[in-house]
């Protein structure tokens, strides 16, 4: 089916209408706040970005926020997922308005840092009651659909908040002052997500009453072994394990060649001029929601065409074959292009690793298979960061990290290939 056309499907469902407008709003914010984010961390005039303040950055900011994974699908799994839509949003505009205010006093840099890990925390349980919600909206033989329109759309949403972050920085500057009301401006934003929220039922989301789950503190009290559990049930569902995995995989590359990028504008191609190099990355972004945009359309037909076991290798192979031939020559509309191709196919990945979790995994257990999931999101993101600190050059021309990326998204193709054939086949069974 054609975006169009799924969308319209969709669309149909008045509750789905209420959940979509919820992440539209939300993910807008977002993009404003990624893009504040960005720019306080690695575009200030005043500070020097290199490899290793690029991986201090990212994990300063995303590896707490996945290691709260665990927790939050005890409480995903247990609490309305109506009510934590609704209130997140609230308590995450507040810890923004913080931050702003943090950063127009020109706090050291620590302290935002910890108010940007509060706005983080709380978007870990938004975003993992979200995805465990959709199937509660959507017939399960829509869910493909649903993946390539409501996670995509947020996706490219976020895209445009990035990109009307960009304008308001033309507006009030890239200063400290200027910082804080894009944060302060996301914050707002986010607030609104709540009031479309509201207008669905608080029992409509689920989860639905499990008498054999052990109650909430003892499940805290028993996180890790809880996670031990979801990964055990995970296992026995070796499609959706696998596919999460080829997404982790994408995530090590993509973050690996993040990190490339952003050091290689800021000193190889604009001689340490923050302004051009955010300019040029913001190219990147804008090319890489382009590639978003096309994955909506591409994936649903792809994975009708080939099945979705099939087209996971390819498009990660894709991306690592064309990516890295037009890095090669390590200019800047190589990269460009790079950032289109990457979104495609990381963006299909996402949508079908989304998919084969909501279609596969138990709603009981469905909140921490996407905590584990933003686990490994988060998590092999800021290792490919922590790689590139070790392989790049003070400018950034890697030609060890090209070939890392050439050699790597294959084979992790391959690897996701041979795992769902073999799971493919067992739950077939002999043939008579």
């Amino acid at each position: 089916m054609s975006f169009v056309a799924d969308l319209r499907v969709v669309l149909q469902g008045r509750d789905f209408r209420r959940l979509f407008g919820t992440r539209l709003v939300s993910q807008f914010s977002d993009g404003i706040f990624q893009f504040a984010v960005a720019n306080f961390a690695f575009f200030r005039p005043e500070e020097q970005t290199t490899a290793l303040a690029v991986a201090a950055g990212l994990a300063v900011l995303l590896l707490p926020y996945s290691l709260l994974g665990p927790f939050v699908g005890v409480f995903i799994d247990r609490w309305s997922r109506r009510q934590i839509l609704v209130i997140a949003p609230f308590v995450r505009g507040g810890a923004l308005l913080l931050a702003a205010t943090l950063v127009a006093l020109d706090v050291p840099d620590p302290a935002f840092y910890a108010a940007a890990l509060g706005v983080l925390a709380v978007n870990r349980f938004f975003l993992a009651a979200l995805g465990a919600s959709l199937p509660h909206v959507v017939p399960t033989d829509r869910l493909l659909s649903a993946n390539a329109v409501v996670p995509t759309s947020g996706t490219v949403v976020t895209f445009a908040g990035f990109g009307v972050g960009y304008a308001l920085r033309k507006l009030v500057g890239g200063d400290d002052l200027g910082i804080a009301v894009l944060l302060a401006a996301s914050g707002v934003l986010f607030a609104l997500s709540a009031l479309v929220a509201r207008t669905m039922r608080r029992d409509l989301l689920g989860p639905w009453f499990d008498p054999d789950q052990p109650q909430a503190r003892e499940a805290v009290r028993n996180v890790v072994a809880g996670l031990v559990d979801g990964a055990k049930h995970l296992a026995r569902h070796r499609v959706a394990a696998a596919t999460m995995g080829a997404m982790a995989a994408h995530r090590f590359f993509y973050g690996l060649l993040t990190a490339l990028g952003i050091i290689l504008f800021r000193y190889y191609f604009t001689s340490n001029d923050p302004d051009a190099a955010l300019e040029g990355i913001s190219v990147v972004v804008a090319t890489s929601g382009v590639g978003f945009a096309v994955a909506v359309v591409l994936t649903p037909w792809a994975t009708e065409r080939f099945t979705l076991e099939r087209w996971v290798p390819i498009a990660l192979t894709a991306a690592g074959l064309i990516s890295a031939v037009l890095v090669l020559p390590f200019q800047e509309w190589g990269l460009w292009i790079a950032g289109f191709v990457l979104g495609v196919a990381g963006q299909s990945v996402k949508i079908c690793a989304d998919t084969a979790v909501q279609r596969d995994v138990d709603d009981a257990y469905r909140g921490r298979a996407f905590s584990v999931y933003d686990m490994l999101f988060n998590g092999v993101y800021v290792a490919a960061a922590a790689a590139a600190a070790v392989i790049l050059p003070a400018n950034g021309k890697s030609y060890l990290a090209v070939a890392i990326i050439a050699v790597g998204y294959p084979l992790a193709g391959l690897a996701y290939r041979m795992i769902t054939a073999s799971a493919l086949r067992v739950r077939s069974g002999p043939v008579e």
